[in-house]
């Protein structure tokens, strides 16, 4: 594949750029939804402009069509005419731009690394980038050394090299030093695996297991880091599995039941990507499988969607991190990220009902003549879709010593706020106060409004306060938008403390928070936009 020059992407003006950690749409014209899309690309229309042929593609050519009535652009080696899609594109014609005529894999990764782009664009595969081959010349055999020539031949030649797309740059490893490693040992019945991470973990965990026709994939996540064991046992085991995390130590120990009590003289067969030590952004999403269990209305639009993952897997969401659910929706796959949340905003560790790291729970709204949601509500108990590991940028090292915890949220942007309200309020030490400033339209659409006014009642350290923008005659508490004057008491903390605002909503009410939240003088390190 081509290089180009390092960027920055999406550019600080977009509209695509919100922070770090969101990522923004445009308002699209009618007629030009995801759903749209998928109908153009079934109507038989020629969106290559070549009348079905595949070509190879070659720099000089690609870099020929750049504008945009005729855009191609490259991604992984394959050329796509993406003139069509330019209407249709969330982020707006100008991002997609910015890949015109070059090889655009780096900037699609940094934003939609997620994205099934084989399928979204299949009816605009142009062809193959063309490798380029270097021509040698005898003058260029020669080195600057004269060579004595052995009949007619010089004595030594140098190697020939064919010139090759080059991959990306890799960001350096982390220092070995950090490397985790791991280690198994085994008793009569039973066979362990132990990752040493070499770090202090969570409480609530950060392991991934899954454990299907006799190989294990075991992901431990590190904040932006992952490693990875993936293994084709060497004997059958059963498909219960039980994990054990030392937070303190680093440690994160599975133990799987022997199908036979035989001695095993090796764990097992190395799989793809097997004892591997990567940045998250450097691996490909992994789906598994689960069925749906159950679906439990919260407001008129808005429904907890309960998933169970297959036997033999586990999975520990760390706060904060969203997960991907993927449908084939008239035959093309549908990829949107969701924030988990508990079974309830306080659930209680003791409930034996409670699901443990088997079950997920997806609090979503379902907008009618949206693509993936009615999809989703339509989904009979049992009927299945596909569940990414937990990704996003959220770190717990930004909570760590808080002591005054901010929470901007607007409708559905609760999601994140909900388990990290749980977290500070359980597990942080240092935290003095978490309020949540909640907007919605109407009364109606709060939220687990209940839930955060009894918690507010019995917990001094919390506050929940909300805002309502098309409120009822009756209405007795805050009205309109998001603004300067309503923030100003909100925000007001003590010397020396220590602040965290976390904003999650909207794109326009992102934004606008983030800038009102800076003009009382938080530096960007103080907020963290989650992903809507």
């Amino acid at each position: 594949m081509l290089n180009v020059p390092s960027q920055s992407f999406p550019a600080p003006s977009s509209q695509q750029r919100v922070a770090p950690s969101g990522r923004n749409k445009v308002g699209l014209k009618p007629g030009r939804s995801l759903m749209d899309w998928i109908r153009l690309t079934k109507s038989g229309r020629d969106l290559t402009g070549l009348r079905g042929r595949l070509i190879e593609v070659t720099e000089e050519e690609l870099r020929k069509h750049n504008t945009r009535d005729d855009c191609w652009t490259c991604i992984r080696g394959m050329v796509y005419n993406v003139s069509p899609y330019m209407e249709f594109h969330p982020g707006g014609e100008d991002e997609l731009m910015r890949a015109a005529g070059v090889d655009g894999t780096d900037l699609f990764d940094q934003v939609h690394r997620w994205v099934n782009y084989e399928s979204m664009l299949k009816e605009c595969l142009v062809g193959r980038m063309a490798v380029k081959t270097s021509t040698v010349t005898q003058a260029q055999l020669n080195t600057e050394k004269k060579i004595s020539p052995v009949n007619g031949l010089p004595a030594t030649l140098p190697a020939l090299v064919l010139e090759t797309p080059s991959a990306p740059p890799k960001a350096p490893p982390p220092p070995k030093d950090h490397r985790p490693r791991f280690d198994w040992f085994q008793t009569e019945s039973t066979v362990s695996v132990v990752v040493y991470t070499k770090r202090r973990i969570p409480n609530s965990g950060c392991a991934v297991i899954d454990l299907q026709d006799g190989a294990l994939r075991m992901e431990v996540l590190l904040g932006k880091l992952s490693y990875l064991l993936h293994l084709r046992l060497s004997h059958e085991v059963e498909e219960r599995i039980s994990i054990q995390t030392v937070s303190t130590v680093g440690t994160v120990q599975v133990s799987l039941r022997k199908a036979a009590k035989v001695h095993w003289t090796q764990l097992g067969e190395s799989l793809d990507s097997h004892d591997s030590f990567l940045r998250r952004k450097d691996r490909a999403v992994y789906f598994r499988e689960c069925a749906m269990v159950s679906k439990t209305d919260v407001t008129h639009d808005t429904r907890v969607f309960r998933f169970r993952l297959p036997r033999g897997s586990h999975m520990e969401v760390p706060v904060g991190k969203h997960v991907y659910l993927k449908a084939l929706i008239q035959g093309s796959e549908v990829v949107k990220p969701y924030t988990p949340v508990d079974s309830t905003l306080m659930p209680d560790s003791q409930d034996p009902t409670d699901s443990g790291h088997t079950d997920i729970f997806l609090m979503i709204k379902v907008y009618p003549n949206g693509v993936f949601t009615p999809h989703l509500d339509a989904l009979n108990i049992g009927d299945s879709l596909s569940v990414s590991s937990p990704e996003g940028p959220f770190s717990l090292r930004l909570v760590r010593e808080v002591t005054h915890l901010y929470l901007l949220a607007a409708g559905t942007g609760f999601t994140p706020m909900a388990r990290l309200i749980r977290l500070a309020l359980l597990n942080l030490d240092s935290l003095r106060k978490v309020k949540l400033m909640f907007f919605n339209r109407r009364e109606r659409d709060i939220l687990w409004q209940s839930e955060l006014d009894a918690l507010a009642l019995r917990e001094d350290r919390f506050e929940v306060e909300y805002v309502l923008s098309v409120p009822s005659d009756g209405w007795t508490g805050r009205r309109g938008r998001i603004e300067a004057a309503m923030l100003a008491d909100f925000l007001s903390s003590p010397e020396e403390s220590k602040r965290l605002v976390c904003v999650c909503g909207p794109t326009p009410f992102t934004e606008h928070a983030q800038g009102l939240v800076r003009e009382f003088g938080y530096s960007d390190e103080e907020i963290h936009a989650f992903q809507g």
